[in-house]
């Protein structure tokens, strides 16, 4: 006598649940692209301004991983990102020269600024940064340097150098190896000097006795540049979704998006891809 196996109701109930959740899982991850970028975009909330407008258009959701620029960089490296967007231009085209990342896009700008205690005893204030820098050393006032290879990281070391006291920085040099948030609350709470992109600054709550010092200086321009990690180094990589952000992000939709997010009435970033 022939057996039959008999599924119970029950039973295909489950399975046809468990099919249902498998494939929805997997629609969920194709629906998903992770973007590596550096903390000041994240901490200054434009992404939380963005990528509900970029979700409107195309349907995709957007993970960030907020990190220092290097950092970042080193995750396309790594193709553990589909999308780098980030603010070390001469770090951007090195990627792109050994091939990790396909095309670097210029897509906004804000600036740098010198935040310090408002007593300001090194007396840095001013629109020439590298003679602030140059105060700096000659008084052994303390600096929280983000120390993280970030972008920021790199344009002060940049700044240092041009001001020709890269190796004499002043005992109150310090680095954290942190984020931008964290480096501006250690600078507020011990009454330090730190370099800060203007979107976190503006963005920023404890900021005790802090306030800017140095702005204006040509030097402080800040760019912003997007690119899609290679598919060719990496081919997991969704080269396709990701170019769908780029697409959007450098496009006058996108480049709204970026120009209307304000804190108290001030713009933090000013787009620029068609420049």
């Amino acid at each position: 006598m022939k057996k039959y196996i008999s599924f119970r109701p029950v039973a295909l109930v489950k399975y046809a649940l468990l099919a249902t959740i498998f494939v929805a899982s997997v629609h969920a991850q194709a629906q998903s692209i992770v973007m590596a970028s550096t903390t000041s975009t994240e901490q200054s909330g434009l992404f939380s301004h963005l990528l509900p407008e970029f979700k409107k258009a195309s349907g995709l959701d957007v993970k960030v991983v907020a990190l220092g620029t290097g950092q970042a960089l080193d995750m396309g490296r790594r193709g553990d990102a589909d999308v780098l967007f980030v603010h070390d231009q001469v770090a951007e085209e090195k990627i792109i020269a050994d091939g990790f990342a396909v095309k670097r896009y210029p897509v906004m700008y804000n600036d740098f600024v010198l935040i310090g205690p408002a007593a300001d005893p090194a007396k840095t204030k001013g629109k020439d940064i590298l003679e602030a820098l140059k105060k700096l050393s000659a008084s052994n006032t303390g600096f929280i340097s983000r120390g993280d290879k970030s972008g920021t990281h790199a344009a002060e070391l940049r700044y240092w150098k041009l001001a020709g006291v890269q190796d004499a920085k002043g005992a109150g040099y310090k680095e954290c190896g942190c984020g931008m948030g964290p480096a501006l609350n250690i600078a507020s709470s011990s009454g330090a000097y730190v370099l800060a992109d203007r979107g976190t600054w503006l963005s920023f709550k404890n900021r005790g006795d802090l306030t800017v010092l140095v702005e204006g200086d040509t030097r402080l321009f800040n760019q912003y540049g997007v690119m899609v990690v290679n598919p060719a180094k990496h081919p997991h990589v969704k080269a396709a979704d990701a170019q769908k952000f780029v697409d959007w992000v450098v496009s006058a939709p996108g480049q709204a998006a970026i120009g209307s997010y304000k804190i108290g009435g001030e713009q933090l970033f000013f787009p620029n891809a068609a420049k």
